[in-house]
């Protein structure tokens, strides 16, 4: 699947045959992973720096010794991480009701085990899909934010009061320069940002 390109899941389970086991399994379906021991081995892994540009998606268990898999997921949600990294908890049946609680606060899913190798996978791929979706959204604000520093203050100063709605006689004024100018500036603007409208320039523009 074209969204599983890249991708890479991290597993983090106390538990060496378990690691092991979906290590198997993910090689099967031709999916990358990286294995540890514990959540403060993947919190070292973390502080390395961030997160590649790619698809990933975390398999943390819930009960471990040391930081349990719950600590973990509140760090990496106070980080902002679980849209680009989204967690699926593999759990105990005791441990049910607890991962159900941090599905309502943002965990992906969560599989009970012995869980079902199909149903396990089935998951990881959405959350991959769901992690795509995130690393490109990202990854287009970077590249408007760079667009946008590319600007002239002049044109910084157009384009505000271009998507304010303002017209070109009323943004000369404002900036004492003359509409030719005004109309220079604008088509700079919407050339580096690469729009053919006022209205396109500030939906692109809206949650910067």
């Amino acid at each position: 699947m074209q969204p599983l390109i890249d991708a890479l899941i991290f597993i983090v389970d106390d538990d060496a045959s378990v690691r092991e086991a979906l290590a198997w399994l993910l090689r099967s379906r031709r999916l990358v992973s990286e294995q540890y021991a514990s959540a403060e081995d993947f919190e070292l892994r973390l502080a390395e720096g961030p997160l590649a540009d790619q698809p990933h998606c975390l398999l943390l268990d819930v009960r471990m010794p040391g930081m349990s898999g719950l600590v973990l997921f509140d760090r990496l949600a106070e980080r902002g991480l679980l849209e680009v990294l989204p967690v699926i908890f593999l759990t105990g049946h005791a441990d049910v009701p607890t991962a159900v609680d941090a599905v309502k606060r943002g965990a992906f899913d969560f599989c009970e085990k012995p869980f079902s190798d199909n149903a396990l996978v089935d998951r990881i791929e959405q959350a991959l899909g769901g992690s795509l979706r995130a690393v490109e959204a990202q990854r287009a604000r970077r590249l408007l934010l760079r667009r946008v520093e590319e600007l002239t203050e002049r044109e910084r100063e157009v384009m505000r009061r271009v998507v304010e709605g303002l017209p070109n006689k009323l943004i000369a004024d404002q900036l004492s320069i003359s509409v030719r100018t005004v109309e220079v500036h604008r088509a700079r603007v919407f050339e580096k940002m690469e729009v053919k409208s006022a209205v396109e320039l500030a939906n692109l523009l809206r949650d910067v």
